[in-house]
């Protein structure tokens, strides 16, 4: 194995491989990068081999153009994601860069080193970018000589990769889970009682129908402009809420990014802890509940003043329910983007039991949320300590000193 004896050896070693050379080889002589090829839509013919385009596997065809193992990156569109095929043949599509040699190297090892290097700092190009083949080339990186210390590298991180995999299909049981059961504790279309209910209230009172702007104030929010005239980090800002500042998973928002100067009051809305919030475009119609008071653009609709007949928590997993969110899908307006309006909100239709068994169906639907946010936390957990792991087990991409 050719290459410069380099100082620079990563911070943690396996105790078997302390005191072994590393040498430093520009990555052409560790895993050059070919072009993908072209394979247009219409040219597929459907069958087991993958296709594996800049963003990972999205279609499959009846022949192959490479065979694992194989290291495969994404040239244009999503720059510099890498995607490993262990076994079999596969075809790396032409929005790629795949490895066609990998000079002796451990494959999964050059996997794992290519990651820690980032192949995104080498998009160029000012209008759509593309990663830049030659400067991935002409990076320098240092590599252990031991094949068996590339292996013992990969091998850890594999157990690590296949352990954050695991937990993640918890994550995503729980979800389908969470779902289905949603589809029986709420009427379905056309219905008003549900196909589930607790056994202490089988046999009670029937479920009662009702329209939400009835039940409540819906109403939009409302933007000053222009907005950068309005943000302040004094003091007496008040809290500015925009759809980023909300994780999509998230059931509550507890926070915003940004303030506004009181005088934006009169172009906006405030809204308050308990009321609930959903977004009128893109992905609409996913309720929020706020535990802050804070302004929000017209981009938001508020849910405020629920009446007492309605538990909040229970009209906030109504909401979500998959015949509520079916109505908005099939009501939104735009021939483009699709949006959602107050009165189409308004309209919308909610079945409600008694105050029992509603926080029951509440109780039971937060417990789960719990449980997956608790899970989604360990998968989180997993990667910080991979991200760790990866900055030791790889030295950094400074120079020898």
């Amino acid at each position: 194995m050719s290459g410069e004896k380099t100082k620079r050896v990563p911070k943690l070693r396996f105790p078997e491989f302390r005191g072994a050379e590393w040498v430093r080889k520009k990555l052409e002589d560790v895993a050059p990068l070919q072009r993908g090829f072209d394979l247009p839509s219409d040219l597929i013919r459907p069958g087991n081999i993958p296709i594996v385009y800049s963003n990972g596997v999205q279609k499959y065809h009846e022949i192959g153009m490479a065979t694992a193992p194989g290291l495969v990156t994404g040239r244009s569109g999503t720059i510099g994601k890498l995607h490993f095929i262990e076994h079999g043949e596969y075809w790396p599509h032409n929005t790629s860069l795949w490895v066609t040699d990998f000079k002796s190297h451990v494959p999964r090892f050059v996997y794992y080193l290519y990651d820690a290097i980032g192949m995104g700092q080498f998009s160029s190009g000012s209008g759509v970018p593309t990663l830049n083949r030659n400067d991935v080339h002409a990076f320098s990186s240092a590599v252990p000589i031991s094949p068996a210390e590339q292996q013992k590298i990969a091998d850890c991180l594999t157990s690590l990769d296949e352990l954050i995999a695991a937990q993640g299909r918890k994550v995503e049981a729980l979800k389908t889970h969470k779902k289905g059961l949603m589809q029986q504790l709420f009427p379905r279309e056309g219905e008003t009682q549900p196909r589930l209910r607790f056994p202490e209230f089988r046999g009670t009172e029937e479920w009662v129908r009702a329209i939400l702007g009835d039940l409540s104030k819906v109403v939009r929010g409302g933007s000053p402009r222009p907005i950068d005239g309005f943000l302040t980090t004094l003091a007496d800002g008040l809290n500015w809420l925009k759809i980023g500042d909300v994780d999509k998973e998230a059931k509550y928002v507890t926070h915003t990014e940004e303030k506004v100067r009181p005088e934006a009051l009169s172009k906006t809305r405030v809204v308050s802890p308990g009321d609930l919030i959903l977004s009128n475009s893109m992905s609409f119609g996913r309720p929020y509940i706020l535990q802050i008071e804070t302004c929000i653009h017209d981009g938001w609709i508020a849910i405020t003043d629920i009446d007492r007949m309605a538990e909040r928590d229970f009209l906030y997993y109504s909401i979500s329910a998959p015949n509520s969110q079916s109505y908005f899908i099939d009501n939104a307006a735009g021939s483009g983007v699709k949006n959602l309006n107050a009165d189409i909100i308004k309209a919308l239709q909610v079945c409600f039991p008694s105050s029992a068994e509603q926080q029951k169906i509440a109780d039971c639907l937060s417990t789960l949320d719990e449980l997956i946010a608790a899970q989604v936390r360990k998968v989180e957990a997993l990667k910080t300590h991979k991200k760790g792991l990866m900055q030791q087990l790889f030295p950094s991409a400074e120079v020898d000193a």
